[in-house]
């Protein structure tokens, strides 16, 4: 049978809970996955769906929907189907949008990969994920060919701005029309892996189910009213899941129009939430562009009395980003949530933004949290103890990795590695994170991947890196090196060499050299101390 208008039919229980892609039970049921591009353009065509700004394009829901057949059927002529991967390489585009879908469509899986990290960083993600197309634009191209050699990668599909005749767009035109038989997909099935830093330096493929993108978008579209009128203005990047899903997959999924920037620029920012023309509704960043945007000369004429929500989420959100956008009439909406999490899980309405500053807010409708002290036991009101999460909207494990799927489990709780309390009122505040991990400019960074390129300069007898406050970046790192004797070694030679192994956002800002790095009687490095000596003290670094 079918159901509200979908062309595809209903899979019973029992098939459905075979198709399952991991082995710990997701407990969420074997509920259908509708195709929410294909709902929309039989019921309003003709409405504007993607609005590509960075190529000056727009597309309607039925040419958004044509396109995404084409790509299905290019998939499914390269043999791509259920449980295949194909990563994607690429700056903001609608590319992003035909392959998700068409993903959904063929039930493959899209890998999206960030295009700031280096080859090397590449290739170990690659090679984890084993995608057989590989999609890129035109200025990753010797990237690409590299991946492809590394990693034995069977297509390249370049992407060239749009152009008619470059070669994904005339992939598109050779299959349009192409008819696709879809699979029949759960709420348990992966859609997307999106890769996140470890701990151990290696990164760790969050698998993203169909159920998690729907429980994202009732999660975050109700409190954030987003609707068929909504316009979205998109500036993050689509491989991160804040620019994916907050807000762009819940608007696509309630028949909005999403705006997309290649990337971001603060003026051209300004200049688009203050055209009336584009008529932009909401807005979704991670601190530093609102820090960067209200330092601009325009901030204070952009006419911005058309936001409704403007979200902000990724890091911890300085009280003067706060009250500056709130002198301008807009009070930022916070939340916290992860990669694993899809991501919304805790939100706090703009009502309340400056009455509780630094609080995440409360639980969203389809997410529980406990804050568990280290007896296992529920923390009570302003005791500090690990965020853990549950819900529909929770991955149910990392690709390739069931020992870190057990690790990140207690039952069927995630354990967010967050420290965070409760206040009287039932807000959450995130205190600190129990792991290492910093934040610089909306980018999760370990320092163990850091330290690891840190020991293989020849001079370092010992290193540590740490976040730091910075009023651009929110936090950069700050390496502690401790030096082989007769050696030397400067702030450009450290970053010289990071640069060269490294993502940009990586590589430390700053070093200090000191005789030897503080550890305890196990030897286990004391990064408290560290933070004592050169975060609590407000001493500068040594360099």
């Amino acid at each position: 049978m079918t159901a509200t208008g979908d062309s595809t039919e209903f899979i019973d229980e029992a098939e459905a809970i075979a198709s399952m892609t991991t082995s710990r039970p997701s407990g969420h049921g074997a509920i259908r996955a509708y195709d929410w591009i294909g709902h929309h353009a039989r019921n309003r065509p003709d409405h504007e769906a993607v609005r590509d700004l960075g190529t000056d394009r727009t597309f309607t829901y039925a040419e958004l929907d044509r396109r995404i057949d084409a790509m299905a059927a290019y998939l499914t002529s390269l043999g791509i189907g259920r449980g295949d991967r194909i990563g994607v390489l690429a700056h903001n585009g609608v590319e992003y949008f035909d392959i998700q879908f068409a993903c959904a469509r063929t039930g493959s899986i899209c890998v999206l990969l960030n295009w700031r990290l280096t080859v090397t960083e590449l290739e170990y993600i690659v090679g984890d994920s084993s995608p057989m197309l590989l999609v890129h634009d035109t200025e990753f191209a010797a990237t690409a060919t590299e991946l492809q050699q590394r990693c034995h990668i069977a297509t390249l599909l370049e992407i060239d701005g749009g152009t008619p005749d470059s070669a994904y767009e005339t992939v598109l035109a050779e299959h349009t029309g192409t008819p696709v038989t879809p699979h029949t997909l759960t709420h348990d099935d992966v859609i997307t892996i999106m890769y996140t830093s470890g701990t151990t330096g290696l990164p760790k493929g969050a698998m993203i189910t169909h159920g998690m993108n729907f429980w994202n978008c009732v999660n975050l579209g109700v409190p954030a009213g987003i609707g068929i009128d909504t316009v979205h203005l998109n500036i993050l990047p689509l491989f991160h899941t804040g620019g994916l899903n907050c807000y762009s997959n819940p608007v696509l999924h309630a028949g909005g129009t999403v705006v997309i920037l290649k990337t971001f620029d603060p003026g051209e920012t300004l200049l688009v939430l203050g055209d009336p023309d584009q008529g932009i509704t909401h807005f979704f960043g991670v601190p530093a562009p609102y820090q960067f945007m209200m330092q601009h000369p325009d901030f204070d004429t952009t006419d911005l009395s058309r936001l409704r929500i403007a979200g902000v989420g990724g890091a911890p959100c300085a009280l003067t980003i706060m009250e500056r956008w709130t002198e301008r009439g807009v009070l930022l909406a916070q939340g916290f949530g992860m990669t694993e999490t899809s991501p919304a899980c805790i939100f706090l309405d703009p009502s309340d933004a400056l009455r509780k500053i630094g609080s995440t807010g409360k639980a969203l409708m389809h997410t529980e949290f406990r804050i568990v002290n280290e007896s296992g036991s529920d923390c009570g009101p302003d005791e500090v103890g690990e965020l853990w999460v549950a819900g529909p909207n929770i991955t149910p494990g990392y690709w390739n990795r069931p020992d870190a799927t057990a690790a990140a489990f207690e039952g069927r709780w995630l354990k967010t590695g967050d420290a965070a309390r409760i206040d009287d009122e039932g807000f959450v505040y995130i205190v600190d994170r129990w792991k290492d991990m910093y934040i610089s400019g909306g980018e999760n960074v370990y320092p163990a991947e850091v330290e690891n390129v840190l020991y293989q300069l020849p001079a370092v007898a010992e290193a540590a890196v740490i976040g730091v406050p910075s009023e651009r970046w929110g936090e950069t790192g700050l390496a502690v090196i401790a030096l082989k004797e007769g050696e030397s070694l400067d702030r450009q030679q450290v970053q010289e060499y990071c640069a060269e192994r490294l993502a940009k956002f990586k590589v430390p800002a700053d070093i200090a050299i000191i005789e030897a790095l503080p550890r305890n009687a196990t030897g286990k490095v004391l990064k408290r101390e560290l933070r004592d000596q050169f975060v609590g003290t407000g001493e500068p670094a040594i360099t």
